[in-house]
């Protein structure tokens, strides 16, 4: 059951569950600190592919596929899939998801497809009109600065303070129940100007979020406090 408080908090009363998950990224990714945690690395970033774009897609149905596996389902026991990615018309998610033979909702919230795929996914479980909702996000240097940001056939010089796409791709399954972490509540956030205007600094822009947002503090709701002390009991940590 889902409630509403305030104006913009969903409480998700049963708290569905990410069953399952899974990562698979680029040579640089791979490179970084958390490296030993993807389930997947690829040294070539064609991914044994003609285009980019065509790479982009198998990251990301690798990762969907990884995660099936893990959550011990099969593509034909979902009954939804949410995916996206930075490109136009979402075409990465598209042919990534069109061999899956499951019914599809492209998302594109740029750094926030995979929050939204989520928030939805919770959304479609705890409704009961899904079981279990595959969620799914990708993104490719060379596919994304391709098209935007720093086009590649222009040649530019990166500023210092550009950001870089993210080669690889993420992917979760969300149930109605089962064992894992839970989705407790989301709160979609509202759009606010925070005036910064070097186009270079993405981090500029993105870390006021964390400042600005207007937490919800569940101990003040009763509904809350019930739903938590019911999980306590159950040894869960609730998410959200």
């Amino acid at each position: 059951m889902i409630k509403k408080t305030g104006r913009q908090t969903l409480i998700f009363t049963n708290a569905p569950v990410i069953t399952g998950y899974a990562s698979v990224v680029g040579k640089k990714e791979a490179q970084g600190p958390l490296g030993a945690l993807f389930d997947k690395c690829i040294s070539d970033s064609r991914a044994g592919c003609k285009t980019y774009e065509d790479a982009e897609s198998s990251l990301q149905r690798d990762a969907a596929m990884l995660a099936l596996k893990k959550s011990g389902l099969d593509a034909k026991d979902i009954d939804i899939s949410l995916a996206g990615d930075l490109l136009n018309q979402c075409i990465a998610s598209a042919f990534a998801q069109k061999d899956l033979k499951i019914p599809y909702l492209g998302q594109y919230g740029a750094c926030s497809t995979m929050a939204q795929a989520l928030l939805t996914a919770a959304v479609f479980a705890e409704s009961g009109a899904a079981e279990n909702v595959l969620c799914s996000a990708s993104s490719h240097f060379c596919s994304a600065e391709r098209q935007y940001r720093f086009p590649m056939e222009y040649g530019e010089i990166r500023t210092p303070t550009a950001q870089w796409t993210v080669t690889g791709a993420g992917s979760c399954v969300v149930s109605a129940g089962g064992k894992g972490v839970s989705i407790a509540a989301a709160t979609p956030g509202i759009i606010t100007d925070a005036g910064v205007t070097d186009a270079n600094n993405m981090g500029a822009a993105m870390a006021p979020a964390v400042g600005i947002i207007r937490p919800y503090y569940p101990a003040e709701d009763a509904d809350w406090q019930a739903f938590t002390s019911q999980i306590q009991r159950k040894g869960e940590k609730p998410a959200g």
